[in-house]
């Protein structure tokens, strides 16, 4: 099975259509992004849509946020998901593979996510891709 990772240049039907099959699989409490939040996604500085297509379809996405702070360039990555039917295959590490060499062309010293721990398979990847469990506290705060 190979791979494609592209960054998403243009929201299109099909990237719209893909991403509320995949977002389910991600939450159950998040509704899908419309078009033009898609669209302020793949059009905006700090951040980069990635789709992986496995025979033309797309199977999975990521979010990388890339931003300047006063230490330095840093990224993130977020709503890595791969649709089910596809997982195992090596979609969810080609899309972190291309995540991390666009953090680094960007001139990024640290690329950072979470993950939660029932994500068993996932944190095993993450892992496996040389990423570090940092012992710091996650904290929110719920603006809604």
């Amino acid at each position: 099975m190979t791979v494609l990772v592209s960054v998403c240049e243009a929201v299109t039907p099909e990237v719209v259509d893909a991403i509320a099959r995949l977002v389910p699989q991600l939450s159950r409490s998040a509704p899908p992004p419309t078009a033009a939040q898609l669209e302020d996604i793949a059009t905006s500085p700090a951040s980069h849509l990635l789709v992986a297509r496995v025979d033309g379809e797309i199977v999975g996405s990521l979010t990388l946020i890339v931003f300047r702070i006063p230490t330095g360039v840093r990224a993130w990555i977020e709503d890595v998901v791969v649709d089910e039917a596809a997982r195992g295959h090596g979609v969810g590490e080609a899309l972190n593979r291309e995540a991390i060499a666009i953090a680094r062309g960007r001139g990024a010293i640290t690329v950072d996510l979470t993950s939660r721990p029932s994500r068993e398979a996932a944190n095993r990847l993450y892992q496996r891709l040389g990423f570090v469990q940092r012992d710091t506290n996650v904290y929110r705060y719920d603006i809604e």
